[in-house]
């Protein structure tokens, strides 16, 4: 079977949800599924904080500063493209925060066409090297309160952020597979509307959206892994001290058959009840860092997540070190449910605050 190796663009204007994307596609599209993603970060951001190089005063101009930044991304989808050739998965996903023809909304038509040459490369010679794109809309646009969340210093305002949202989609706007994905709903929507669009990219079908969640006997996990091929995922989930009660911080290690992930997730609840869920995944380095800032009224969750799927629905089932009677079931999409018949359920508990995975912090207990 010929490798499969789809390339895909994440751009937008600011506070558009491409970091928190990112994340969810590392827990969606998994190892033990038989994929190997490839993130390639935001490289103007890299050569601002690493580099300490940028369109500033005294420092560059604009112009000058995407010579650095078109050189530096050319160079990283080359080797990008050269991993995923190399990688024993049969199946690669190259996630890319933002690419080349974002850096146009920056500088004008002609200045980003005498750069390309520079670099003997043409616009059209470029969109040809990207299978889709995925803008996602500034909050700047329909969801204004969240604006600056996770990133209070940022540099351009409502306006200036809907401006660059513009010029950043007319800079794709010749690209043959351009998704806009906007914040009409809520923002964990925009993020499950961008999933099942790349799940429609790659010739799969999208998990049908809705969650229901169960307390249930424990079954045998063995007999799980052995007839559904139920992979278990360690999992720690610390909770941060915040200062802001509208605020919840937390972070999360996981791992399964020996890749490690690790995520920074911040959640806030509006006046309104509106939920505002923000992720990005961290290097281990920064996972020992934040440990530091654990909120030590409350204990690490610690639980194996065994993922499956039965009769047409994917299953997850949390199995916590301090119950051996009893454990947690999830199932996603759409009613009716068949269950495994290793499986019995006790009652839902979608929703219920007791379960919930601060709860369990605190209580250490189903």
């Amino acid at each position: 079977m010929a490798k499969q190796i789809v390339r895909i663009v994440l751009t937008g204007g600011p506070a558009a949800g491409k970091t928190t994307l990112i994340s969810r596609i590392l827990k969606e599209f998994k190892s033990e599924d038989g994929w190997k993603v490839i993130t390639i970060p935001e490289t103007a951001t890299e050569l601002i904080s690493g580099f300490g190089i940028g369109p500033f005063p005294n420092c560059m101009s604009m112009e000058d500063f995407q010579y650095f930044v078109i050189d530096d991304q050319l160079h990283k989808e080359k080797l990008a493209l050269r991993a995923a050739e190399a990688v024993p998965e049969e199946k690669v996903l190259i996630v890319y925060d933002r690419a080349v023809l974002d850096d146009k909304a920056y500088i004008s038509d002609e200045q980003f066409t005498l750069t390309l040459a520079h670099f003997g490369k043409t616009e059209e010679e470029l969109l040809k090297g990207y299978d889709a794109v995925l803008h996602l809309v500034t909050c700047a646009k329909g969801a204004e309160y969240a604006y600056n969340y996770g990133n209070a210093a940022r540099y351009e305002d409502i306006e200036g952020a809907r401006a660059l949202d513009d010029r950043t989609l007319r800079a794709w706007k010749n690209h043959h597979a351009l998704y806009v994905i906007d914040n009409s709903v809520d923002f964990e929507d925009k993020i499950n509307r961008a999933v099942a669009q790349i799940y429609r990219i790659i010739g799969e079908s999208a998990p049908e959206p809705g969650k229901k969640k169960y307390l249930v006997h424990m079954p045998d996990c063995t007999e799980l892994s052995r007839k559904y091929n139920a992979l278990p995922i360690e999992m720690m989930q610390t909770y941060l001290f915040s200062s802001d009660p509208e605020v919840e911080r937390r972070i999360r290690q996981q791992s399964c058959l020996g890749e490690q992930l690790f995520f920074y997730t911040t959640k806030r609840v509006g006046e309104d009840g509106t939920r505002w869920v923000t992720e990005r995944p961290i290097s281990e380095k920064d996972y020992v860092s934040y440990l530091m800032e654990a909120d030590l009224s409350l204990r690490s969750v610690r639980k194996l997540k065994f993922r499956f799927a039965y009769a047409g629905h994917r299953m997850e089932l949390d199995v916590y070190p301090y119950d051996k009677d009893n454990a947690i079931l999830f199932i996603f999409g759409a009613e009716p449910y068949e269950l495994p018949p290793e499986i019995e359920v006790i009652r839902e508990v979608t929703g219920d605050p007791y379960y919930k995975n601060r709860a369990l912090a605190d209580r250490q207990s189903l």
